[in-house]
């Protein structure tokens, strides 16, 4: 039987459900989405992914945006059309939800109605929340329904990290010394940056690293320490935010340190990225570009012969050609996330990005936030914050 995907969006938020058989629902595989944003559009391909594959079919979509829903139910050719989530996941109760609106501030909401409607599976953009509040009640609601909540960390599903972590295993980097994150250095720089970018990277210093121990950070704004009277409202419904600088250390699992920087308008060419530095080389991870690694081979603190060339890592590696172009793609495409997604719920295992994995990306976010309160000072984990802790400045 062909199994059929409801989705429900809003400003990026896609909510795609699985049902089997017919339109009845009587043998349906309910899935709860969660949009309703207001804000209209869609983003990163989190609704129309589920248009790619053949095994599933979109049957609702929601934005509270009437322009933005029209356009949405052309977009992925769907007449159930909704102006409330809420309403539509009573009428259409699918199996997966895809939650996937850009701006985090109703991600928690939309993710615990998709738990309590019944879905199965829920797909979310990151960051999936703006708080470890937000999170410890997303974990439990999902655990105690046995949930499969996966997060769009796309890289963290790309077929060539498995290759990166083999060579780091074998040896061939050496001894990893330190890993590095760079933010873009655009305009957003510094806390956005942290929050909207840094989250990609700070998912693959997880996975490359294991847990975070501890962090020391500090925030700036125009060279100044943050105070009280820098905290904003910030963009994409992130919550309290300030700072145009930031800069952060973590003690990692293994032992290594690991940074993250943003300046924002740093005069570097869209610097965001991700080195894993070794004693025999540097590989770079360009987050959600093709080739998304490249090898610089030689001792980095030593000065070489001869120009240390950049060397393509693939799925077959170092300077190989690429063996599995549609790997890539479909990493790219979001259906590699999504399948994964699928075969966790009817094997009963974790994503291969789950929430607990997406959740220390957001408490390494927020031991930013609550080092920077504390002047600097060294934070362990787990923290013992867990709201945002720009709030709780000093005035």
């Amino acid at each position: 039987m062909k199994r059929r995907f409801f989705l429900a969006t809003s400003i990026g938020l896609s909510l795609t459900g699985l049902t089997l058989a017919d339109d009845s629902g009587s043998d349906r595989r309910r899935v709860a989405i969660i949009g309703h944003t207001g804000r209209g559009n869609f983003g990163h391909g989190l609704d129309t992914v589920w248009t790619l594959l053949p095994e599933t079919k979109i049957v609702g979509v929601a934005d509270a945006n009437p322009k933005g829903l029209a356009s949405a139910q052309q977009r992925l050719k769907t007449d159930h059309g909704y102006a409330d989530y809420r309403t539509m996941l009573k009428e259409v109760r699918p199996e997966f939800v895809s939650v996937a609106p850009r701006h985090a501030d109703q991600h928690h909401d939309m993710i615990i109605a998709a738990i309590e409607s019944g879905a199965k599976g829920i797909y979310v953009e990151k960051p999936i929340c703006r708080s470890l509040a937000e999170l410890d009640a997303i974990v439990q609601a999902a655990d105690q329904r046995n949930v499969k909540i996966a997060v769009a960390h796309r890289n963290r599903y790309h077929p060539v990290m498995p290759v990166i972590k083999q060579l780091l295993d074998d040896g061939q980097l050496g001894k990893l010394l330190e890993i590095r994150g760079r933010g873009k250095g655009d305009r957003r720089g510094g806390i956005e940056d942290l929050w909207v970018l840094g989250s990609h990277e700070f998912n693959l210093m997880h996975y490359f690293a294991g847990q975070p121990v501890s962090c020391s950070a500090t925030i700036l704004q125009d060279d100044r320490p943050v105070v009280a009277a820098n905290v904003i409202d910030g963009n994409e419904g992130l919550g309290p935010m300030a700072g145009n600088r930031v800069h952060a250390t973590y003690i990692m699992e293994n032992g290594v340190m690991a940074r993250y920087d943003s300046i924002a308008n740093d005069q570097t060419s869209k610097s965001y990225c991700m080195q894993l530095v070794g004693s025999k080389g540097i590989i770079t991870i360009h987050i959600d570009m093709t080739p998304v690694a490249h090898f610089t081979p030689g001792d980095p603190y030593q000065v070489p012969e001869k120009p240390r060339p950049w060397i393509p890592i693939t799925t077959a590696g170092i300077g190989q050609p690429e063996s599995n172009p549609q790997a890539v793609r479909d990493v790219h495409r979001h259906i590699t996330a999504v399948r994964d997604l699928i075969d966790a719920v009817d094997h009963r295992r974790a994503p291969l990005c789950s929430i607990r994995d997406a959740g220390v990306t957001i408490e390494m976010i927020a031991a930013v936030f609550e080092s920077h309160r504390r002047s600097g000072q060294v934070t362990t984990f787990p923290l013992e914050e867990r709201e945002n802790a720009l709030a709780k400045l000093s005035r």
